[in-house]
């Protein structure tokens, strides 16, 4: 066990200090753990997340449609329209990405939003990178909100058979929703706090854009649209989400193809697959398979649990600030799936009710990844975005919004959850 961590460990540092070699570093952290046997050969098809890898290949060639369209460009005049200056326009663009968040995988959410924010960046000459990092951990944010916005929620969802309005109304009093949005409140003023500084105003009266092609916008649409219906359906296959995103692209190129007679115009969408990406992903995820293979999940959640003894505020508190921690390096998906029978014995041991600690779990372990540059999908998908640009994003770029935002979501939540449901 002490080999993996250690050479976990080694990489995440690694990948923060050298942040323009990442791929090279997790693919090759990835290897290493397969090579020493850390990592069995019958578990490295599992350790991949198929799903995560289908849904950015699918929507990243489906968004370079919907760019091509001018459709991104039309809705950042539509809300230049509407906002005073920079800053707003920068909340304002991660407030709706929290909100389509709610209902949609984060991952995507951030792949359809950004084209919108790099447009109104471009119009106003301004730096993209703290709207996309703004968008970002926003998107990380809502998805504990709802019973379908992340994967962790319908785990937690699962285990407790909780129905969708379960997440809104949870015992007799608030559930999950209103922990996430009174944390989003606070959050969204930290954001106009970091965002101050931007006070150039946008300038009004210049011509709206106008869209070339508005099947690439229904094509969007519809993946929105399958995505929150595929969402109650029970034991879909694990790449459901992916398969829908793909199916559309697939029907993306076939009518481009029709469209312009030029295969060319069907190959560019898929060179827009950011490959980068989607080696830090398959190197991360093979991280993360040789250490849970290796038992360190399951000890640091059997440490959680030896930790917090018969105190049931003190357990609740390590498992919310251990989860904000542990999920800030590690993918919160084997955390959340190896915590839950852990706390269903701690609440059967102690004969008490878990549902703090199960909400406190889900909390943790789905804000801590705004932590870190690459402690969610949706951050390292917005990195690979800026890349493509021409952007790199330094570690302190991304600290200064994601740590403050973190802190001002969570705070709120862990004594909202205590209150309504540990006292």
């Amino acid at each position: 066990m002490l080999p993996a961590i250690i050479l976990f460990a080694a990489t995440y540092v690694l990948m923060l200090v050298f942040g323009k070699y990442r791929p090279y570093i997790a693919l090759a952290s990835g290897v290493i753990f397969i090579a020493t046997g850390m990592l069995p050969l019958n578990q490295i098809w599992a350790s991949i997340d198929l799903n995560v890898i289908l849904m950015i290949a699918g929507t990243m060639g489906l968004v370079s449609l919907f760019v091509d369209s001018k459709m991104p460009a039309l809705l950042a005049d539509l809300i230049m329209e509407r906002v005073s200056n920079v800053k707003w326009a920068a909340v304002s663009l991660a407030l709706f990405a929290g909100i389509i968040s709610a209902f949609v995988d984060n991952v995507a959410t951030v792949l359809m939003i950004a084209p919108i924010a790099l447009e109104i960046c471009k119009k106003l000459k301004t730096n993209p990178v703290p709207f996309i990092i703004a968008i970002a951990v926003s998107s990380n944010l809502q998805g504990a909100a709802t019973l379908v916005g992340d994967t962790t929620a319908i785990m937690l969802g699962s285990a407790l058979d909780m129905s969708f309005l379960d997440f809104f109304w949870y015992k007799g009093r608030p559930s999950m929703f209103f922990a996430v949005e009174l944390g989003a409140v606070l959050s969204t003023v930290i954001l106009a706090y970091l965002f101050r500084k931007e006070k150039a105003p946008i300038p009004k009266g210049a011509p709206r854009t106008k869209v070339t092609d508005l099947v690439p916008t229904y094509l969007l649409l519809g993946v929105l649209a399958l995505l929150i219906g595929a969402s109650f359906i029970p034991n879909k296959p694990d790449e459901t989400n992916g398969l829908i995103c793909c199916a559309l692209l697939l029907i993306g190129l076939v009518y481009t193809y029709f469209k312009k007679r030029d295969f060319s115009a069907v190959l560019a969408p898929l060179k827009e697959i950011d490959f980068t990406t989607i080696g830090i992903l398959v190197g991360l995820f093979l991280m993360i398979g040789g250490i849970t293979a290796e038992g360190v999940i399951d000890a640091a959640a059997n440490l959680l649990a030896d930790a917090g003894g018969n105190n049931i505020f003190l357990l609740y508190t390590i498992v919310v600030w251990a989860s904000v921690l542990i999920s800030a390096f590690i993918d919160n998906i084997p955390y959340v799936a190896t915590m839950i029978p852990v706390i269903a014995g701690i609440a059967s041991a102690l004969n008490i009710d878990a549902t703090p600690l199960y909400f406190g779990l889900l909390s943790g372990a789905t804000l801590g990844g705004n932590c870190t540059p690459i402690g969610a999908s949706a951050n390292i998908t917005g990195i690979g975005i800026l890349r493509k640009e021409g952007y790199e994003v330094k570690n302190s770029d991304f600290f200064k919004i994601g740590i403050p935002f973190t802190l001002a979501a969570i705070v709120p939540a862990y004594i909202y959850i205590w209150a309504f449901y540990g006292i």
